[in-house]
């Protein structure tokens, strides 16, 4: 085994981070604390544990140009809205529809790099987003017309998590450039810094309790940390350097499925038949832009 090959099987790993990122929605339901907070808290502790290592790297700050802060500041505010609206959603909608319509994120990530950075979009790659748009208002209509909707309000929770698609994905294309010229650990650690300042500015505005809260709240913030964050995100980066991103991609569509299954242990959320099948054309016209993307 040479020096450049991996401790860990990579698809392994990329498996665990499937894994660590379905129990996310789970994490965020089981907690009682305000919606921006249980973000904040989230990205506050991942950036904490980030920083030892863009610490050692440090040197490359000096290095990043005006107009590069911008486009770091601007991929913290769109995580941080990316958040707090996917932690508002699933106070709303089942945890099995809003898993899976944030997860439409790689067809915005395609629009958005033919509309801003001028990426040559196929025929393939155009299908598999009308094939995902199709399956989004199958889930979003088809429960809440038959009346079995999950969740308090459907339509709200099912938009909300749709925003959430869409600035993960404005998150995602912001940080193409920079992430040219900037390590990942002082990248994210550079995000996370200006998204936990504006998820927290938000909470003092609204007036929002900052640390009273009970030991199991503090729990769920590092879980949500050290599971969703570290295990889930973090490793998925790390398999980046040996296994093709389209595969990484299409592996990480099953996060709905494994949160719908966890939500249905945890909290008996049984989704409904369009939610289920929606759910299904949605992964399935993901699966096809991200594979379309490496061809």
């Amino acid at each position: 085994m040479s020096a450049d090959d991996p401790v860990v099987p990579p698809m392994a790993a990329v498996a665990v981070a499937v894994v660590a990122v379905s129990t996310s929605a789970i994490l965020v339901e089981l907690s009682d604390a305000p919606r921006v907070l249980k973000a904040g808290y989230r990205v506050l502790f991942t950036a904490a544990f980030v920083a030892p290592f863009a610490f050692r790297e440090r040197r490359e700050y000096a290095a990043v140009s005006g107009s590069d802060w911008l486009v770091v500041s601007a991929a913290g505010v769109l995580l941080a809205v990316h958040f707090a609206s996917w932690f508002a959603s699933i106070e709303f909608t089942s945890i099995a529809a809003s898993t899976t319509l944030v997860q439409t994120q790689p067809a915005f990530v395609a629009v958005g790099a033919w509309l801003l950075l001028d990426e040559r979009v196929g025929a393939r790659i155009v299908g598999g987003i009308l094939v995902a748009i199709a399956g989004s208002v199958l889930l979003s209509m088809g429960d809440f017309l038959t009346g079995s909707a999950v969740g308090p309000s459907p339509t709200l929770g099912n938009a909300l998590a749709v925003v959430g698609a869409v600035t993960g994905a404005g998150y995602v294309l912001a940080g193409r450039s920079v992430r040219q010229r900037l390590s990942l650990a002082p990248y994210v650690f550079a995000v996370y810094g200006v998204c936990t300042v504006v998820l927290f500015a938000v909470a003092v505005a609204l007036g929002l309790p900052l640390v009273e809260y009970p030991v199991h709240e503090w729990a769920l913030f590092v879980g949500m940390a050290v599971g969703p964050g570290l295990f889930g995100h973090t490793v998925v980066n790390w398999a980046l350097k040996y296994v093709e991103s389209s595969v990484v991609s299409v592996s990480l569509l099953g996060e709905p499925v494994g949160s719908t299954l966890l939500a249905l242990a945890v909290f008996g959320q049984v989704p409904g038949v369009f939610t289920v099948a929606g759910g299904v054309v949605v992964l399935a016209g993901i699966a096809v832009t991200t594979t379309g993307r490496a061809t």
